[in-house]
């Protein structure tokens, strides 16, 4: 009988998963025997054809299942899916590049069917965990950053609230996926935040292992898009959370363009006019850089032709919008309203503009 899934979120990770799967097979087979355990490949229309793998893979092993998203990328999301694609009634999340142990999951498992845990989690950081062969400074300093930044401000007491790698009752998981963010990639936190009622949590020392093949997704940008996954769970209500940071790229871009402008001005004293058109067009290209690095990270643009596609695209939106900042702010100061007032409803009005537009023809969604 089917006790457990594995869900395994993917991007171009086609040289992991034969071996990978081999290790599952080898963790979980003498426990739960040939029927009892299933890994759903969750894979993000990968170029490398990963999810063609996960079917060859398939047709050799009924234990292997692959769900190819077309147009929808992100962890998080791909975990939901998993959670409500799959009839087990444990489901496990891990990596599929080998960083994280298969050994693990039995005890896992064991500690929920005993009932020991609701959510069991393998810790980087807990005692007797290492990360010794991580081989990546770098990102061991931002998780741990992201660690203490989550225990702060979420009341999350564990040693590894950003693992990605945890097992729990999969009607648990389906439960709060309406309530889910969905945002970043870090679904665990999301999971713990959203809950109704603390869930009790066992955390498990993991060997926190090289990565085999390929080369990790996760850039300096996590930092962001875990903030971005905070400010969801706090405010996100109240402002859609990709509009917030399309917005606050908007803000820093104001400050860039004052700053050109007067350094045109007045360093290289140049006239007004071709400062300011100078001006638009550096604040344009910033904005359009930083948003595709942070707002639209899950769907970057990237390669020269589809960078330089996406620019003259953002530009020609945010022309639009300006036309239409300009024009409200104009009407509604010819009818009496304070200018400042009136300047920021056309500024509003030009930012939702910008972002509906850009949102659809620049990154392909809103």
């Amino acid at each position: 009988m089917l006790e457990l899934a594995i869900i395994l979120p993917t991007l171009n990770e086609r040289g992991n998963l034969a071996s990978l799967v081999e290790r599952i097979e080898g963790a979980l087979g003498p426990m739960l025997g040939d029927g009892g355990w299933e890994v759903l490949i969750v894979d993000d229309d990968s170029r490398d054809g990963t999810a063609d793998e996960a079917r060859a893979l398939a047709l050799t092993d009924r234990r292997v299942r692959v769900i190819q998203r077309i147009g929808r990328r992100g962890l998080a999301s791909a975990a939901m899916e998993g959670f409500c694609a799959t009839a087990a009634p444990f489901a496990a999340v891990m990596d599929a590049d080998h960083q994280h142990d298969p050994a693990l999951l039995p005890k896992m498992l064991a500690a929920l069917k005993a009932g020991e845990a609701e959510v069991c989690v393998a810790s980087r950081f807990a005692e007797g965990a290492s990360t010794a062969n991580w081989a990546d400074p770098e990102r061991e300093k931002l998780s741990g950053l992201a660690n203490r930044v989550a225990r702060a401000l979420m009341g999350v007491d564990l040693t590894d609230p950003m693992s990605g790698y945890f097992m729990l009752p999969t009607a648990t998981a389906r439960a709060m996926v309406p309530r889910l963010s969905g945002i970043g990639f870090k679904i665990l936190l999301d999971l713990l935040a959203t809950s109704d009622r603390p869930l009790r949590v066992k955390e498990f020392p993991l060997d926190f292992a090289a990565r085999r093949e390929g080369t990790s997704k996760l850039d300096r940008a996590i930092l962001f898009d875990f903030l971005a996954g905070l400010y969801d769970r706090t405010m996100g209500r109240l402002i859609p959370t990709r509009f917030a940071l399309f917005g606050t790229v908007g803000a820093l871009g104001v400050i860039v363009h004052f700053a050109v402008l007067s350094a045109l001005i007045f360093v290289f004293e140049e006239g007004f006019t071709l400062a300011q058109a100078v001006a638009v067009l550096v604040a344009m290209s910033f904005n359009f850089w930083l948003n595709n690095y942070l707002t639209y990270r899950d769907q970057r643009l990237k390669g020269w032709g589809a960078v330089l596609r996406g620019w003259l695209g953002f530009c020609g939106t945010c022309a639009i919008g300006g036309f239409a900042n300009v024009a409200v702010a104009t009407l509604l100061e010819s009818q009496g309203l304070f200018w400042a007032l009136a300047a920021l409803a056309g500024i509003l009005v030009g930012s939702v503009w910008n972002y509906a537009l850009s949102s659809r023809f620049v990154w392909g969604r809103f």
